[in-house]
Protein backbone atom coordinates (compact mmCIF):
# COMPACT_ATOMS: atom_id res chain seq x y z
CA UNK A 1 0.00 0.00 0.00
CA UNK A 2 1.23 3.30 -1.02
CA UNK A 3 2.04 6.17 1.81
CA UNK A 4 -0.98 9.03 2.36
CA UNK A 5 0.90 11.38 1.06
CA UNK A 6 0.24 15.05 2.59
CA UNK A 7 1.88 18.55 1.02
CA UNK A 8 1.50 21.84 2.42
CA UNK A 9 2.03 25.06 0.29
CA UNK A 10 4.24 27.65 1.46
CA UNK A 11 4.26 31.02 1.27
CA UNK A 12 5.49 34.61 2.25
CA UNK A 13 3.10 36.08 4.94
CA UNK A 14 1.52 32.65 6.09
CA UNK A 15 0.21 32.35 9.64
CA UNK A 16 2.80 29.17 10.37
CA UNK A 17 0.21 27.84 12.76
CA UNK A 18 -1.84 26.70 10.05
CA UNK A 19 1.22 24.67 8.84
CA UNK A 20 2.21 23.17 11.98
CA UNK A 21 -1.13 22.19 13.26
CA UNK A 22 -2.15 19.66 11.01
CA UNK A 23 1.25 18.71 10.30
CA UNK A 24 1.62 17.59 14.27
CA UNK A 25 -2.06 16.47 14.78
CA UNK A 26 -1.23 13.83 11.34
CA UNK A 27 2.07 13.18 13.17
CA UNK A 28 0.15 12.33 16.19
CA UNK A 29 -2.46 10.46 14.78
CA UNK A 30 -0.01 8.45 12.79
CA UNK A 31 1.96 6.93 15.35
CA UNK A 32 -0.75 6.39 17.33
CA UNK A 33 -1.63 4.18 14.64
CA UNK A 34 1.36 2.33 13.91
CA UNK A 35 1.24 1.25 17.58
CA UNK A 36 -2.37 0.06 17.25
CA UNK A 37 -3.59 0.07 13.85
CA UNK A 38 -2.41 -3.24 11.78
CA UNK A 39 -0.91 -2.80 8.54
CA UNK A 40 -2.11 1.06 8.76
CA UNK A 41 -0.81 3.34 5.73
CA UNK A 42 1.95 4.74 6.00
CA UNK A 43 2.21 8.67 6.02
CA UNK A 44 4.32 11.04 4.53
CA UNK A 45 3.97 14.73 4.82
CA UNK A 46 6.27 17.33 2.87
CA UNK A 47 6.44 21.22 2.36
CA UNK A 48 6.37 22.72 -1.09
CA UNK A 49 6.61 25.90 -2.45
CA UNK A 50 8.16 27.94 -5.38
CA UNK A 51 11.41 26.15 -6.70
CA UNK A 52 11.78 24.77 -3.10
CA UNK A 53 12.87 28.09 -2.31
CA UNK A 54 12.54 28.61 1.78
CA UNK A 55 9.87 30.64 3.14
CA UNK A 56 9.32 32.92 6.29
CA UNK A 57 6.27 32.83 7.48
CA UNK A 58 4.30 36.26 9.27
CA UNK A 59 5.79 35.32 12.79
CA UNK A 60 9.70 35.38 11.26
CA UNK A 61 9.90 31.24 11.46
CA UNK A 62 11.82 29.87 8.40
CA UNK A 63 10.42 26.85 6.01
CA UNK A 64 12.62 24.97 4.23
CA UNK A 65 10.44 22.86 2.07
CA UNK A 66 11.83 19.99 -0.02
CA UNK A 67 9.30 20.18 -3.31
CA UNK A 68 8.25 22.80 -5.43
CA UNK A 69 5.01 22.99 -7.11
CA UNK A 70 5.52 20.71 -10.21
CA UNK A 71 5.13 18.30 -7.57
CA UNK A 72 1.66 19.44 -6.36
CA UNK A 73 -0.51 16.76 -8.14
CA UNK A 74 1.57 13.60 -6.80
CA UNK A 75 -0.77 14.34 -3.10
CA UNK A 76 -3.53 12.45 -1.59
CA UNK A 77 -4.12 16.07 1.23
CA UNK A 78 -3.04 19.05 -0.20
CA UNK A 79 -2.92 21.85 2.44
CA UNK A 80 -3.28 25.42 1.70
CA UNK A 81 -2.41 27.63 4.87
CA UNK A 82 -4.41 30.88 5.73
CA UNK A 83 -2.43 34.40 5.28
CA UNK A 84 -1.76 37.04 7.50
CA UNK A 85 -4.35 40.47 6.63
CA UNK A 86 -5.22 41.15 3.25
CA UNK A 87 -4.31 38.07 0.83
CA UNK A 88 -4.13 39.84 -2.18
CA UNK A 89 -0.76 40.91 -2.96
CA UNK A 90 0.50 37.55 -2.14
CA UNK A 91 -2.45 36.21 -4.22
CA UNK A 92 -1.07 38.97 -7.33
CA UNK A 93 3.10 37.15 -6.48
CA UNK A 94 2.16 33.46 -6.95
CA UNK A 95 0.90 32.55 -10.12
CA UNK A 96 3.08 29.60 -10.14
CA UNK A 97 0.86 27.93 -7.52
CA UNK A 98 -2.48 29.04 -8.94
CA UNK A 99 -1.51 27.32 -12.11
CA UNK A 100 -0.45 24.29 -10.46
CA UNK A 101 -3.88 23.99 -8.37
CA UNK A 102 -6.16 24.45 -12.06
CA UNK A 103 -4.38 21.35 -12.80
CA UNK A 104 -5.63 19.69 -9.64
CA UNK A 105 -8.55 17.30 -9.28
CA UNK A 106 -10.03 17.24 -6.26
CA UNK A 107 -11.93 13.33 -6.86
CA UNK A 108 -7.92 12.29 -6.59
CA UNK A 109 -6.45 14.64 -4.36
CA UNK A 110 -8.37 16.35 -1.13
CA UNK A 111 -7.92 19.80 -0.53
CA UNK A 112 -7.99 22.37 2.74
CA UNK A 113 -8.20 25.63 2.34
CA UNK A 114 -7.72 27.63 5.80
CA UNK A 115 -9.23 30.93 5.86
CA UNK A 116 -7.66 33.23 3.38
CA UNK A 117 -5.76 30.12 2.06
CA UNK A 118 -8.77 29.79 0.16
CA UNK A 119 -8.34 32.44 -1.96
CA UNK A 120 -5.58 30.19 -3.59
CA UNK A 121 -8.44 27.54 -4.71
CA UNK A 122 -11.43 30.82 -5.93
CA UNK A 123 -8.09 32.10 -7.75
CA UNK A 124 -7.80 28.84 -9.60
CA UNK A 125 -11.28 28.37 -10.03
CA UNK A 126 -11.97 25.10 -8.13
CA UNK A 127 -14.78 26.57 -6.16
CA UNK A 128 -16.31 28.05 -8.98
CA UNK A 129 -20.05 26.50 -8.22
CA UNK A 130 -19.22 25.24 -4.69
CA UNK A 131 -20.06 26.19 -0.98
CA UNK A 132 -16.97 27.86 0.93
CA UNK A 133 -16.07 29.91 3.47
CA UNK A 134 -13.37 32.11 4.77
CA UNK A 135 -12.23 34.31 7.92
CA UNK A 136 -14.92 36.38 8.75
CA UNK A 137 -13.36 39.66 8.28
CA UNK A 138 -12.75 39.10 4.72
CA UNK A 139 -15.72 37.43 3.47
CA UNK A 140 -17.13 40.26 1.67
CA UNK A 141 -14.27 40.62 -0.39
CA UNK A 142 -14.11 37.18 -1.22
CA UNK A 143 -17.70 37.47 -2.55
CA UNK A 144 -16.83 40.41 -4.78
CA UNK A 145 -14.07 38.61 -6.14
CA UNK A 146 -15.46 35.66 -6.69
CA UNK A 147 -18.81 35.84 -7.45
CA UNK A 148 -19.22 32.08 -8.71
CA UNK A 149 -18.32 30.29 -5.45
CA UNK A 150 -21.34 29.80 -3.14
CA UNK A 151 -19.94 31.38 0.00
CA UNK A 152 -21.27 29.94 3.20
CA UNK A 153 -19.48 32.65 5.53
CA UNK A 154 -22.12 31.65 8.49
CA UNK A 155 -20.38 28.15 8.58
CA UNK A 156 -16.92 27.62 9.84
CA UNK A 157 -16.48 24.64 7.86
CA UNK A 158 -17.91 22.77 4.20
CA UNK A 159 -16.85 20.04 2.22
CA UNK A 160 -17.86 19.61 -1.58
CA UNK A 161 -16.57 16.55 -2.70
CA UNK A 162 -12.86 16.45 -1.44
CA UNK A 163 -12.63 20.39 -1.44
CA UNK A 164 -12.55 21.08 2.22
CA UNK A 165 -12.75 24.76 2.95
CA UNK A 166 -12.51 25.78 6.98
CA UNK A 167 -12.70 29.57 8.26
CA UNK A 168 -10.26 28.89 11.40
CA UNK A 169 -7.68 26.71 13.14
CA UNK A 170 -10.43 24.80 15.41
CA UNK A 171 -12.35 24.02 12.13
CA UNK A 172 -9.06 22.85 10.61
CA UNK A 173 -8.35 20.86 13.81
CA UNK A 174 -12.10 19.19 13.13
CA UNK A 175 -11.15 18.76 9.58
CA UNK A 176 -8.23 16.66 10.59
CA UNK A 177 -9.47 14.81 12.84
CA UNK A 178 -12.27 13.77 10.55
CA UNK A 179 -9.42 12.68 7.76
CA UNK A 180 -7.18 10.82 10.50
CA UNK A 181 -11.19 8.60 11.24
CA UNK A 182 -10.89 7.73 7.60
CA UNK A 183 -7.63 7.10 7.64
CA UNK A 184 -6.97 4.66 10.99
CA UNK A 185 -10.24 4.95 12.74
CA UNK A 186 -12.01 6.42 15.52
CA UNK A 187 -10.11 5.65 18.11
CA UNK A 188 -7.18 6.94 16.42
CA UNK A 189 -9.24 10.41 15.75
CA UNK A 190 -10.35 10.78 19.43
CA UNK A 191 -6.91 9.90 20.73
CA UNK A 192 -5.78 12.79 18.66
CA UNK A 193 -8.97 15.05 19.22
CA UNK A 194 -8.51 14.73 23.42
CA UNK A 195 -5.05 15.13 22.85
CA UNK A 196 -5.23 18.55 21.10
CA UNK A 197 -8.29 19.62 22.45
CA UNK A 198 -10.71 18.99 25.54
CA UNK A 199 -12.94 22.41 24.87
CA UNK A 200 -16.52 21.15 24.09
CA UNK A 201 -17.19 20.86 20.60
CA UNK A 202 -19.49 19.75 18.12
CA UNK A 203 -18.78 16.70 15.81
CA UNK A 204 -17.37 17.40 12.23
CA UNK A 205 -20.69 15.79 10.68
CA UNK A 206 -23.06 18.44 12.73
CA UNK A 207 -20.90 21.75 12.15
CA UNK A 208 -19.96 21.39 8.08
CA UNK A 209 -21.72 22.61 4.95
CA UNK A 210 -21.68 19.56 3.04
CA UNK A 211 -22.73 19.95 -0.53
CA UNK A 212 -25.82 17.85 -1.63
CA UNK A 213 -26.19 16.75 1.93
CA UNK A 214 -27.39 19.40 4.94
CA UNK A 215 -29.59 19.74 7.71
CA UNK A 216 -31.04 22.64 5.07
CA UNK A 217 -32.48 19.57 2.91
CA UNK A 218 -35.29 20.15 1.10
CA UNK A 219 -37.49 17.70 3.03
CA UNK A 220 -39.57 19.66 4.94
CA UNK A 221 -40.88 16.60 6.63
CA UNK A 222 -37.64 15.57 8.00
CA UNK A 223 -36.60 18.93 8.62
CA UNK A 224 -39.35 18.96 11.41
CA UNK A 225 -38.82 15.90 12.34
CA UNK A 226 -35.66 17.22 13.49
CA UNK A 227 -36.58 20.49 15.11
CA UNK A 228 -38.97 18.38 17.65
CA UNK A 229 -35.76 15.94 18.05
CA UNK A 230 -33.79 18.98 19.29
CA UNK A 231 -36.63 20.15 21.11
CA UNK A 232 -37.81 17.02 22.83
CA UNK A 233 -34.27 15.46 24.23
CA UNK A 234 -36.00 13.86 27.38
CA UNK A 235 -38.36 11.96 25.22
CA UNK A 236 -37.97 8.15 24.47
CA UNK A 237 -38.31 8.19 21.05
CA UNK A 238 -40.02 4.91 19.55
CA UNK A 239 -39.62 5.40 15.65
CA UNK A 240 -42.94 3.93 15.23
CA UNK A 241 -44.73 6.26 17.72
CA UNK A 242 -42.74 9.36 16.11
CA UNK A 243 -43.74 7.68 11.99
CA UNK A 244 -47.46 7.92 13.32
CA UNK A 245 -47.27 11.51 15.38
CA UNK A 246 -46.07 12.99 11.62
CA UNK A 247 -48.24 10.89 9.36
CA UNK A 248 -45.42 9.06 7.69
CA UNK A 249 -45.12 5.15 8.03
CA UNK A 250 -41.64 4.03 9.77
CA UNK A 251 -40.33 2.59 6.42
CA UNK A 252 -40.71 6.06 4.79
CA UNK A 253 -39.60 8.01 7.56
CA UNK A 254 -36.47 5.63 8.39
CA UNK A 255 -35.38 6.11 4.03
CA UNK A 256 -36.36 9.65 3.86
CA UNK A 257 -34.56 10.78 7.22
CA UNK A 258 -31.41 9.11 5.89
CA UNK A 259 -31.36 10.52 2.71
CA UNK A 260 -31.70 14.11 4.20
CA UNK A 261 -29.39 14.06 7.07
CA UNK A 262 -27.29 11.11 6.21
CA UNK A 263 -27.93 9.13 9.65
CA UNK A 264 -31.21 6.82 10.87
CA UNK A 265 -33.55 8.08 13.21
CA UNK A 266 -31.89 6.80 16.00
CA UNK A 267 -28.58 7.49 15.05
CA UNK A 268 -29.18 11.17 14.90
CA UNK A 269 -31.52 11.11 18.17
CA UNK A 270 -28.53 9.12 20.00
CA UNK A 271 -25.85 12.37 18.48
CA UNK A 272 -28.56 14.66 19.57
CA UNK A 273 -28.41 13.29 23.46
CA UNK A 274 -24.28 12.24 23.31
CA UNK A 275 -23.77 16.52 22.36
CA UNK A 276 -25.91 17.68 24.97
CA UNK A 277 -24.73 15.01 27.30
CA UNK A 278 -21.44 16.82 26.35
CA UNK A 279 -22.59 20.32 27.37
CA UNK A 280 -23.97 19.25 30.39
CA UNK A 281 -20.99 17.71 31.73
CA UNK A 282 -19.22 20.77 31.03
CA UNK A 283 -21.32 23.83 32.63
CA UNK A 284 -23.68 22.17 35.01
CA UNK A 285 -22.81 20.38 38.32
CA UNK A 286 -25.82 17.46 37.63
CA UNK A 287 -24.24 13.99 38.27
CA UNK A 288 -24.00 11.60 35.57
CA UNK A 289 -27.22 9.98 36.56
CA UNK A 290 -29.19 12.97 36.59
CA UNK A 291 -28.36 13.97 32.98
CA UNK A 292 -29.27 10.67 32.19
CA UNK A 293 -32.88 10.94 33.02
CA UNK A 294 -32.66 14.97 31.71
CA UNK A 295 -32.20 13.34 28.57
CA UNK A 296 -34.35 10.37 28.59
CA UNK A 297 -31.93 7.55 29.22
CA UNK A 298 -33.09 4.73 30.92
CA UNK A 299 -30.44 4.40 33.24
CA UNK A 300 -27.19 6.20 33.60
CA UNK A 301 -25.44 2.64 32.43
CA UNK A 302 -26.88 2.89 29.16
CA UNK A 303 -25.76 6.63 28.50
CA UNK A 304 -22.37 5.60 30.02
CA UNK A 305 -22.38 2.52 27.17
CA UNK A 306 -23.61 5.18 24.44
CA UNK A 307 -21.04 8.09 25.09
CA UNK A 308 -18.03 5.49 25.12
CA UNK A 309 -19.28 3.93 21.77
CA UNK A 310 -19.23 7.18 20.39
CA UNK A 311 -16.43 9.40 22.07
CA UNK A 312 -14.19 6.62 23.38
CA UNK A 313 -14.66 7.35 27.36
CA UNK A 314 -16.57 7.50 30.07
CA UNK A 315 -19.04 10.59 31.04
CA UNK A 316 -16.94 11.21 34.18
CA UNK A 317 -13.53 10.96 32.39
CA UNK A 318 -14.75 13.01 29.64
CA UNK A 319 -16.00 15.41 32.52
CA UNK A 320 -12.75 15.32 34.10
CA UNK A 321 -10.64 16.31 31.43
CA UNK A 322 -13.22 19.50 29.96
CA UNK A 323 -13.29 21.00 33.64
CA UNK A 324 -9.56 20.55 33.34
CA UNK A 325 -8.86 22.47 30.62
CA UNK A 326 -11.52 25.09 31.11
CA UNK A 327 -11.20 25.88 34.93
CA UNK A 328 -7.57 25.20 35.24
CA UNK A 329 -6.25 28.42 35.53
CA UNK A 330 -2.60 27.23 36.13
CA UNK A 331 -3.01 26.68 32.10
Amino acid sequence: MSPYNVMIALYPHMLATSLTLPFEMLQAGYAYAKRHVPNCRALSIELLSHNREPVTAHSGLPFFPGRNYDDISHCDLLILPSLWRNPRPVLRQQNALVAALRTMNCKHTAMIGVGTGNCFLAEAGLLDGHPATTHWHYAAQFKRDYPKVDLKPEYFITQAEGLYSVASLNALADVIVHLLESLYGRACALHVQRNFSHEVRKPYEQQRYLEGMNERHPDELIAQIQFWMKNNLSAELSITELASSFDISQRSLTRRFKQAAGLSPNQYWRKLKIQSAQELLASSNLTINDIAMELGFSNQALLNRLFRQELGQSPSEYRALVRKKLFDSSG
